[in-house]
């Protein structure tokens, strides 16, 4: 897998269709399209300090699909897991670039979604995540509780 060269804050090259960040400044969503993503999709809550206003417009002004699930930091939800699984199954055949404000959230799903959809092994999955993250109670608890519940209900 050839990463990307770039100085996006916390960029992580998941898979050669998939890719995280922490939130892009605006004239960086140009570049992630010209490395051929054709869909962002947003972790991060609106009244984020780092936000972008009108990310959206950007994203598809340059020809991306943009998708935004507000997951708040301190309370994500199975809902919310479940809406991220749907969308990026949804995408599947397109290059997707997950971001959050610090890359802590999407690490967390990306994660996830190759634990439980993709069904990677621990060890590989855990190489999505941000090696410099250590998650707090609230996400550990989250990712041990989804990967347990979720992985029981594909078996």
């Amino acid at each position: 897998m050839t990463a990307v060269q770039t100085n996006i804050k916390n960029y992580l090259a998941v898979t050669t269709t998939i890719a995280s960040s922490g939130q892009p400044a605006i004239n960086e969503f140009e570049e992630i399209a010209e490395q051929g993503y054709q869909v962002i999709i947003n972790l991060a809550m609106p009244d984020s300090s780092s936000a972008i206003a009108d990310e959206g417009h950007i994203v598809t002004s340059l020809g991306m699909t943009y998708v935004h699930i507000p997951v708040p930091f301190d309370a994500p939800k199975q809902s919310h897991l479940i809406q991220f699984f749907n969308v990026m199954a949804g995408l599947s055949d397109r290059k997707i670039w997950v971001h959050c404000a610090l890359n802590y959230r999407a690490s967390a799903f990306l994660y996830l979604y190759l634990r439980v959809i993709e069904q990677l092994p621990e060890h590989e999955a855990k190489q999505t995540m941000l090696p410099s993250w250590q998650p707090n109670e609230t996400w550990s608890a989250f990712i041990t509780q989804s990967e347990a519940k979720l992985l029981e209900a594909v078996k």
